[in-house]
């Protein structure tokens, strides 16, 4: 069942952003993930604990969960850390 990643994410050093997004677009290729939105949103309801989101669509769950903790990606989390405060959430579409 087709799952995403969605990211919640606070910007804090934009050259590190840049070299973390360039580096993670690669990680995502061998687990069948691809970029499917990012950017500001609209809040419809409620507050949001940060301005922009990331959305990630993976063929299922567990191809989303071993690109999460795959070697590739769990390299390059300290530049992510250093670039963005985030959080990661993974949840499967209905069908």
């Amino acid at each position: 069942m087709t799952s995403l990643v969605l990211v919640d994410f606070t910007p804090i050093n934009k050259e590190k952003m840049e070299a973390y997004r360039a580096q993670a677009v690669e990680t995502l290729k061998p687990f069948g993930g691809h970029f499917i939105a990012k950017g500001a949103f609209d809040i419809l309801h409620g507050e949001a604990a940060h301005p922009a989101k990331v959305i990630i669509q993976f063929p299922d769950k567990q191809s989303a969960q071993d690109w999460y903790n795959s070697d590739a990606y769990q390299a390059i989390i300290p530049l992510r850390d250093e670039g963005m405060n985030s959080q990661f959430h993974c949840i499967e579409l209905l069908t």
